[in-house]
């Protein structure tokens, strides 16, 4: 079997680990048979590859790193330690949890492995532990990739000790996240059941997305500019926002003023997470048991989808179209990992325009900001659609695909145009509904025009990101495995196209009636771009999709 360097490293720790009642070496073979599985295994997208080995999370770690430059501007605005170490690790702490929660949370709670590690003589807190440490494992290395170029700025800027203290702070934050998601998957687990409880995981996962980027904003808030100077008052609710816990130890470490305030946030940094952990192994048991409710069905009956086949007939050309349409309606209900890797996303795309909102509101009136052009704001919204159209391509019932392949299907183009309205209607438009009910409240009717060429800007979009990431398979047919890591460039790039909509819509706004200009030009781009994208005619155009 393969020896794997982190293994290796593990091997130091193996006294710690026997005194939390954990078999060390049933602990380093399951992770090895895990880690192996993870090289092994190769994403639907690459089956065509002619080269197939290697780990593909691995080599999908540079856009990580390519997101990591943006703390490289904060480790050289000066020595402010816990002003700019505090954005720091706010920013640190946000990648690592929206990772956790996008892509390993399905590792905490998968009750896949059960059927044959409890036919052996391996106790629960040994495989609780495993999942732990295997998400541990790759929560470091995109840690690492994430920080790797600002450490090393960080170290020519301010020297070694700056690079020790925020290499010890890296690796008691990312003990924090980890084990806190754990502890609030576990409290979830402790009072709910079976599909209400799948649910539930959902919400908490959307809640935890939304509360990183309030408690962010709440963090930049907590200093104050005096005289162009950034000053740190400390209050009582400090207590309880990690990344000043870290930027405190910074300003102890390279401005050795002790004060209380400093010296009791520095301890929360190292305190909590020890404590964390010491509370997670207790609990433990506790948790492998109570994953067995995610085995559990608690037989909900089946609720009419009248609404589903009403936006069919009204949106669908076909009744191929329908078909797919009610199809894609149904897994984006129902595919839990679809949900567990999208919903985040939109619960940040939905509070992201008020945040800034708040921000104007700092500085003017609500009167003035009705008067401005702020209402773009709502673009944020659109910043949602790159990424849940990308992973309408994915599903963990993939296999089953080979369904629509055999089916005789004569229009297969309908297949993604029909899904793509189901997301339209599904997703993206209860979003902008909302946002536009409170944006009309705030810049009175008279925006009314201004969203509708958003809404339709948003349909645009949509088209524009099925065409280049398309890779002629049918929806939810690959599997969700490394999803994370395809197209990563192109992911990256149509998020800019929303700033292309956004500039245009800005144009429009200084010529006369250029929103109805606007929304005019918008109105015939998505009648002839969905008719070419998706021709209603069959033939060998149409037959690319298999």
């Amino acid at each position: 079997m393969q020896t794997f360097k982190s293994l290796q490293f593990l091997r130091l720790f193996k006294g710690l680990f026997e005194k939390f009642g954990i078999d060390y070496d049933a602990l380093q073979k399951i992770l090895s048979i895990k880690l192996t599985m993870d090289q092994r295994r190769v994403p639907t997208i690459f089956n065509d590859s002619k080269k197939k080995e290697g780990n593909h999370f691995f080599k999908s770690l540079w856009i990580y790193a390519l997101y990591g430059l943006i703390l490289i501007p904060f480790l050289l605005l000066g020595t402010n330690y816990v002003f700019q170490m505090s954005l720091v690790f706010g920013l640190i702490i946000f990648i690592i949890m929206t990772s956790m929660i996008s892509d390993f949370s399905t590792v905490l709670l998968d009750v896949r492995d059960k059927n044959i590690l409890n036919t052996k003589p391996i106790n629960g807190r040994t495989i609780n532990a495993a999942k732990i440490v295997h998400v541990m494992i790759y929560m470091t290395v995109i840690t690492g990739a994430f920080v790797t170029v600002p450490l090393i700025v960080g170290l020519v800027r301010h020297g070694i000790v700056f690079s020790i203290v925020f290499f010890i702070d890296l690796v008691f934050t990312l003990l924090f996240v980890v084990v806190l998601t754990a502890l609030i998957y576990l409290f979830v687990l402790r009072f709910f059941d079976g599909e209400r409880l799948k649910d539930i995981i959902n919400y908490v996962q959307i809640m935890l997305s939304v509360g990183i980027i309030v408690g962010y904003q709440i963090l930049i808030r907590s200093f104050n500019v005096v005289d162009f100077d950034i000053v740190y008052s400390f209050s009582w609710w400090h207590v309880f926002i990690p990344p000043l816990w870290y930027g405190a130890t910074f300003e102890l470490a390279m401005h050795p003023i002790f004060t209380g305030p400093f010296i009791s946030l520095a301890l929360l940094g190292f305190i909590i997470p020890v404590i964390a952990i010491f509370l997670y192994a207790r609990l433990m048991p506790s948790f492998e048991r109570n994953l067995e409710k995610l085995l559990s069905d608690s037989g909900k009956k089946r609720k009419s989808n009248w609404l589903a086949n009403l936006w069919a007939a009204l949106t669908c050309r076909s009744k191929e179209e329908r078909l797919f349409f009610r199809f894609a309606m149904t897994m984006m209900k129902k595919e839990r990992e679809f949900k567990l890797k999208t919903y985040p996303g939109i619960g940040i795309a939905l509070v992201f325009p008020f945040i800034f909102i708040y921000t104007e509101l700092s500085e003017r009136s609500l009167a003035d900001i009705s008067t401005g052009r702020t209402f773009l704001f709502i673009y944020f919204c659109n910043l949602l659609i790159p990424v849940t159209v990308h992973m309408l391509k994915f599903s963990g019932s993939y296999k089953g695909s080979w369904l629509l392949k055999a089916a005789p299907i004569k229009n297969r183009s309908a297949a993604y145009s029909g899904t793509l309205k189901a997301f339209l209607v599904k997703l993206y438009l209860p979003v902008f509904l909302l946002l536009s009910v409170v944006f009309t409240w705030i810049y009175t009717l008279n925006v009314i025009p201004e969203l509708i060429a958003v809404l339709l800007g948003g349909i645009l979009q949509t088209l524009v990101t099925y065409k280049i990431i398309n890779n002629e398979t049918y929806p939810f047919s690959n599997s969700f495995e490394f999803a994370q890591e395809t197209d990563g460039f192109k992911m990256f790039l149509l998020s800019i196209v929303t700033l292309v909509f956004v500039i245009t819509h800005l144009i429009s706004t200084f010529i006369n009636y250029g929103a109805y200009i606007y929304i005019a030009v918008l109105l015939i781009f998505i009648f002839v771009g969905w008719r070419i994208v998706f021709p209603t005619t069959t033939g060998a155009a149409n037959n690319k999709l298999i």
